[in-house]
């Protein structure tokens, strides 16, 4: 993480700079509430401000959320996924709701750390610890679900995360100074009963067309579906199941905050937020597309394909465990064909779905399925099925875990470890599965093609890279946009 300048942070808050939202916080001594560096309102003086890096570290200092601003509806600092620290993986996790689920030994545990140590790295980089940082998310879903839907105030206070209603209650008096009535009378339109639609803050440029299409040529049958301008998908959830329908905008102008819609069907609300965070992971959500173009604006092979797609996303994923599989399925195949073999172990070993719905009708087989399998009656060649039966006991064992609380390269480490995983496959699953913002794939197929089709030599793939860190996953996706017959036209 970062550390906070204050008069880097003050320069910033006078441009109104929309870059830095989510990534620090501005808390005004003379008014008690905290915003957004790009707030609209009048700049305080320098001397009635301080700066946070959490919106729970405002809280916890007393200040109320603005209500013009609404600075707790931001995208997440891209730090989290740059640099991966501690705090970064365990932010993660609690925006995942694992201490909600489990407690703080629960998310320590999965950082790898006692809860005493990683308490006090919490407050050292972020403000404040686990519990604090858990209620302002808490708080900043339950106050979306107020907004937007139609659900009662006790159903919206246990799909927040919150253990009683009258938590529910106090935590949104106190950090929004508003009652949750005040809150939903100032709404609009309402959706209809029974849906849950949130809009998930992303910067932008963002070039949400070509994050759908890298995901419907992808889409495997039943658990995935997509058409003109949106995609769907199955979740598997800690409470139940799921499906989500996305709506992921174009916006090419630089510098705003916009928003993707995504309609969620949960079978059970307390998964709500762990929905809504596994879905912001797969749009990148987070990501500073700004900073990544400044760091290609002078190299001759990505600079250009960046000038030409502004906003390109890394896609992730809503289950670490499932793009496991389906990279190994992928390994020296073509996608079409890695897709075919996906719908087959789909209908035959997924779990349907209580209610199907648009095409949507299964999860996609859990590891602990896929693992009771043998591998020679897997639908591929004998060396991949062991490799895959394998990787699913080590993934069903908790031996590896794929929820970004591990240190990244242990887990690259432990993949290595399962005979029949190679590089490609580990670090594919580190590019979609971990958010690896640093991963190149230079033995790649596409990537191969798409240096000959820059008139670059293939085999100096890896000598070029060298200068694509720290967001080689970026200059990855280029190269792969750059083979899509539609890129050329433009």
């Amino acid at each position: 993480m970062t550390s906070i300048d204050p008069e880097s942070c003050y320069r910033a808050v006078k441009s109104r700079d929309r870059r830095f939202d989510g990534v620090f916080y501005t808390a005004v001594r003379t008014t008690g509430i905290y915003c957004r560096p790009s707030c609209p309102a009048r700049t305080p003086a320098f001397q009635n401000v301080s700066f946070h890096p959490s919106a729970a570290s405002a809280q916890a200092a007393g200040y109320r959320a603005c209500k013009r601003c609404l600075p707790d509806a931001t995208p997440g600092s891209p730090d989290w996924d740059v640099a991966a620290t501690a705090a970064g993986r365990a932010m993660r996790l609690i925006a995942d709701g694992v201490v909600d689920r489990d407690g703080v030994e629960g998310l320590a545990r999965r950082v790898g750390y006692t809860p005493r140590h990683l308490t006090r790295i919490l407050t050292s980089e972020l403000g404040a610890g686990p519990l604090a940082l858990a209620r302002a998310r808490r708080a900043q879903t339950a106050r979306v679900l107020i907004e937007t839907t139609e659900l009662t105030y006790a159903d919206i206070a246990f799909a927040s995360g919150f253990s009683s209603v009258r938590q529910f209650n106090d935590t949104i008096r106190e950090v929004y100074a508003s009652s949750p009535t005040d809150l939903r009378g100032r709404r609009g339109g309402r959706p209809a009963t029974g849906t849950v639609t949130m809009r998930l803050a992303v910067r932008t440029p963002y070039l949400g067309s070509a994050l759908r299409a890298f995901l419907a040529t992808r889409a495997v049958p039943g658990v995935e579906a997509a058409g003109p301008g949106w995609y769907a998908r199955t979740l598997s959830l800690p409470h139940g199941t799921g499906t989500v329908r996305l709506e992921v905008p174009d916006v090419e102008e630089p510098g705003l905050t916009a928003f993707a819609t995504a309609t969620f069907t949960l079978e059970d609300l307390r998964d709500t937020t762990a929905a809504t965070e596994r879905v912001r992971r797969m749009l990148d959500a987070d990501c500073d597309p700004l900073a990544v173009a400044d760091a290609f604006a002078g190299d001759p092979v990505i600079g250009p394909l960046v000038r030409a797609n502004p906003g390109l996303r890394v896609p992730g994923h809503v289950d670490g465990h499932e793009i496991a599989v389906r990279a190994v399925l992928g390994q020296q195949v073509s996608v079409a064909g890695a897709r075919t073999v996906a719908a087959r172990l789909v209908a035959e070993h997924g779990r349907p779905l209580p209610q199907p719905v648009d095409g949507l009708t299964h999860l996609f087989p859990d590891a602990a399925t896929l693992a009771a399998l043998d591998p020679e009656d897997l639908p591929m060649p004998r060396a991949r099925g062991r490799a895959l039966v394998a990787l699913c006991a080590a993934l069903a064992s908790g031996e590896l875990a794929l929820d970004r609380g591990p240190d990244r390269d242990d887990v690259r480490r432990r993949l290595l470890d399962i005979p029949g995983i190679g590089p490609w496959t580990a670090d594919y699953i580190a590019l979609r599965a971990l958010g690896h913002p640093d991963v190149f794939l230079p033995t790649d197929v596409g990537v191969r093609d798409a240096l000959v089709g820059l008139g670059r030599d293939p085999a100096t793939a890896t000598q070029l890279s060298a200068g694509w860190a720290p967001w080689r996953s970026y200059a990855q996706l280029h190269l792969w946009q750059s083979l899509d017959p539609s890129d050329k036209e433009k």
